[in-house]
């Protein structure tokens, strides 16, 4: 008779939180949002300045020395470009 009660509780259903399969399916998502959430403050607080690429009277840093950025230019083209 024991061993007939003990079955009968193995047989019962348990609570949602007691079962680890669903805490597979919640705990997914919710390191995958946390995580998200973690990277979205990264991000705001180690953001670049903005640029003001209009200093100097409305002439921009490359436009104002031109001559210095012309080999930097020509390498980035030539590596942009496809080969025939």
């Amino acid at each position: 008779m024991n061993a007939t009660r003990t079955q009968d509780q193995a047989l019962q259903a348990r609570a949602w939180w007691r079962e680890p399969m669903v805490w597979l399916m919640i705990g997914g998502p919710l390191v995958v949002v946390v995580a998200s959430l973690v990277t979205a403050v990264i991000a705001a607080r180690g953001a670049d300045p903005v640029l003001n690429l209009q200093e100097r009277g409305g002439v921009s840093e490359r436009s104002a020395a031109p001559d210095a950025m012309t080999p930097a230019l020509q390498a980035r083209n030539h590596a942009a470009t496809a080969k025939p």
